[in-house]
């Protein structure tokens, strides 16, 4: 187990410093939120470029091979990390001031589908019921049910999602009487599906590289974190966002994307921003200590989910945070870790 000697990992935003800067920050409502406007500006001056490419007629051969790796390459190597993590922080704090709310809809409509994002569905899935149930049995992403370190369990989670996770959801926002976001989820995946199947005439090859598959990705990155983030849960408090999230600081993951290792914080607080959480992490040790939260020290959840399939306990205890002694040893530490990823039903 660790010690935490130090946090790493980015607790604040340059401040503006160019004249552009200062034009820039006039439209935010946050101007910590600078860095998005630079990346959604070099995503749509470089990715959907070489997208739009693909389509072109006298595009073909080895040219429009050598596109369409290039495409998935910065789509899913370089931008989709950073992208999807910048989306999910200005569904929870909207990024233009109320006066340029309508270019809160850049995002969504016209970003994201190029990274498998059908409109409007995260933000009705992220926010209409996800942080609204907590993980607990009526989210429909819900991990309570599965054992949760169980390569086969994970792929009837995400099997599930990718059958009916978009119906499962419709009928949740139907049965809370949410007909708001049942409109703007079925407005958005019925136009992505409408762009799929009408660009596939122009051209299926180009619409598989540039929408499809990286909406098989997308989902399967999503299940996985969402997987991740949940996997160990305390039976006896399950709603408690202490005992059934996880947090992974001092990783490059958080410099990459925007803090968002710090899952127990972000349930505790969903509108804080992304910068704020490393500093509010230090301010409530004691928290963490007296629910035996999981932190881990130096993963990011890629490596917890590939160590969690393969059961090696014993490498997550050495990497797990032990707060102010919150465990007595590392025996101790393997057993309440695996405690916590048995299924638990309702």
């Amino acid at each position: 187990m660790k010690t935490l000697t130090a946090v790493t990992d980015p607790c604040g935003v340059e401040k503006p410093a160019s004249a552009i800067d200062y034009f820039l920050i006039n439209f935010l409502n946050d101007e910590r939120d600078l860095p998005f406007i630079y990346l959604t500006i070099k995503i749509s001056l470089v990715l959907i470029p070489v997208g739009v490419l693909l389509y072109l007629p006298f595009i073909s051969g080895w040219l429009w091979w050598l596109l369409a790796f290039t495409y998935l390459v910065l789509n899913n190597a370089m931008f989709k990390g950073p992208f999807g993590l910048m989306f999910h922080c200005t569904n929870h704090r909207p990024l233009f001031k109320s006066p340029y709310r309508y270019w809160n809809n850049y995002l969504p409509w016209v970003v994201g589908p190029f990274f498998g994002q059908s409109p409007e569905t995260y933000y009705s899935h992220h926010i209409g019921m996800h942080h609204v149930e907590g993980n607990m049995t009526e989210d429909e992403s819900s991990t309570l049910a599965y054992k949760r370190d169980s390569v086969r369990s994970f792929l009837k989670y995400y099997g599930l999602f990718m059958v009916a996770g978009v119906i499962d959801l419709i009928d949740y926002l139907l049965r809370k009487k949410r007909r708001k976001l049942v409109c703007r989820a079925v407005v958005g995946e019925v136009s992505f599906l409408a762009l799929c199947v009408g660009l596939s005439f122009i051209s299926f090859p180009a619409t598989l590289v540039v929408f499809i598959i990286p909406l098989f990705i997308y989902r399967l990155i999503a299940m996985v974190g969402n997987w991740t983030q949940h996997s160990f849960v305390d039976a006896s408090e399950p709603a408690n966002p202490y005992k059934n999230s996880i947090t992974c600081i001092n990783v490059k993951y958080n410099h990459k994307c925007w803090n968002d290792g710090y899952h127990i914080s972000h349930h505790e607080r969903p509108a804080m921003h992304w910068s704020e959480y490393p500093n509010h992490f230090l301010k409530t040790q004691a928290k963490y200590r007296l629910n035996k939260a999981i932190v881990f020290d130096g993963l990011d959840y890629s490596r917890v989910f590939f160590y969690l399939m393969c059961k090696r306990y014993d490498v997550l205890a050495r990497h797990l945070l032990n707060i102010d002694n919150a465990f007595a040893s590392e025996q101790e530490a393997i057993a309440l870790l695996k405690e916590r990823t048995k299924p638990i039903l309702s």
